[in-house]
């Protein structure tokens, strides 16, 4: 009883110290995003093309119009639905509080620059997120519907599409069949009801990066946004198009070997960090992306403290990743980049999704994934008497 109430007194404190600081210290977007989507989506249904409203400084509408159609307000769900999904197996192996992992996680995620950006902006990414890992939860019960969740995010955004390239590098040919069926079935679908929009945006809106804003700009956290701060007058797309094939390369690589390996949460986490590496166009917000890698890494290094040299330098990683993402440490650098010290500032969520990229265990079977549904103290016992009677079938 003493310790539950010391649980909820952490919790609760954690709560109002975050809840005063998101308020109070400087950083919220005035739900920015919520007024382009208002305005653009209103515009439209009032006979206007839904692609040619903006605000007074150029923002217009960038999403599929499938987006359009299907917004709501569910980032409270998303949240809840993804640390159910990555924390609570860790919790049940560990034999830990479940309501107090998840609530503790809770208010780690929300010190997150990119969370904190996504809600105050009025963003769809937790949304998109969730839409992604429901298909890591029917990829890994080998469900027939497997690809619906990322056709769908797909159809909204279309940087989820990455993960439809997962599940063809990875063989899982019928689950990208699925994917790819559910996208265009979701974007057909709104053609029919929308013809004018959807022709808009696939033949001018999706190629014009200029009207969401400058590539060279501190919150664009891409490869490219790297590129476009070496010189923001004419980018090198060369020197990006090679960027990007290394970034690709090493993924490609990495998730194979986690997926031969049995990691399906590693190869997932792997693919978030490289879409935000080679998207164009990757906002601060967009990098909630990163967060499963983060809790794949917390995961790889328990129980703590690790006593294994490796896991020991990924968790000091891991710390200073999570610090970083916190810290807000590229709007200091906002209104310039000059020298070296600018150049690494500016760029420093950057150099943490490429730290993820190298870093993300995936040589060996998570913790969370095959044996995720049994107490460590279970397993230590079979593994100590060399027996598999007391393990279920799949894990013998």
């Amino acid at each position: 009883m003493i310790a539950n109430r010391r649980r909820v007194a952490t919790v609760a404190v954690l709560a109002v110290v975050l809840t005063v600081a998101i308020a109070v210290l400087p950083g919220h977007r005035g739900w920015f995003d919520v007024g382009v989507y208002h305005g653009a989506v209103g515009h439209w249904a009032r006979g206007g093309d839904l692609y040619q409203w903006t605000t007074g400084n150029g923002y217009g509408f960038t999403y599929p119009p499938f987006a359009a159609v299907s917004m709501l307000p569910m980032a409270a769900l998303a949240v809840a639905f993804l640390l159910h999904l990555l924390v609570d197996p860790v919790a049940r192996r560990h034999e830990w509080s479940r309501w107090y992992a998840l609530a503790l996680s809770c208010c780690l995620l929300a010190g997150l620059n990119p969370v904190r950006d996504t809600v105050s902006f009025g963003q769809v990414n937790l949304v998109l997120v969730a839409l992604v890992y429901l298909e890591l939860w029917l990829v890994e019960r080998g469900s027939r519907l497997a690809g619906v969740g990322t056709g769908l995010a797909a159809a909204v955004k279309l940087t989820p599409a990455v993960f439809i390239a997962y599940l063809l590098v990875t063989g899982r040919w019928r689950a990208a069949a699925t994917a790819i069926g559910t996208a265009v079935a979701a974007t057909t679908v709104t053609a029919a009801f929308a013809p004018d929009a959807t022709r808009t945006f696939f033949t001018e809106a999706l190629w014009d990066t200029d009207r969401v804003g400058r590539l060279a700009y501190v919150s664009n956290q891409s490869v490219l946004g790297v590129v476009a701060r070496l010189d923001p007058t004419h980018p090198d797309r060369r020197l990006w198009v090679a960027l990007v094939a290394v970034v690709l390369v090493v993924w490609a690589t990495r998730v194979r070997r986690a997926v031969r390996n049995g990691d399906e949460r590693a190869g997932f986490a792997v693919t978030g960090v490289v879409a935000c590496l080679v998207s164009p166009v990757t906002w601060v917000h967009h990098l909630v992306w990163l967060v499963p890698g983060l809790v794949v890494i917390a995961a790889s290094t328990l129980p703590w403290p690790p006593a294994d040299p490796t896991a020991r330098r990924r968790a000091r990683a891991g710390v200073a990743g999570y610090v970083v993402l916190c810290s807000g440490l590229v709007w200091v650098f906002a209104n310039g980049s000059a020298g070296p010290l600018g150049f690494l500032g500016a760029n420093a969520y950057v150099w943490v999704s490429v730290g993820m990229l190298a870093l993300l265990p995936v040589g060996h079977a998570s913790p969370v994934t095959a044996n995720s549904m049994m107490p460590q103290r279970h397993l230590d016992a079979g593994v100590a008497s060399g027996s598999s009677e007391d393990m279920p079938p799949r894990l013998r």
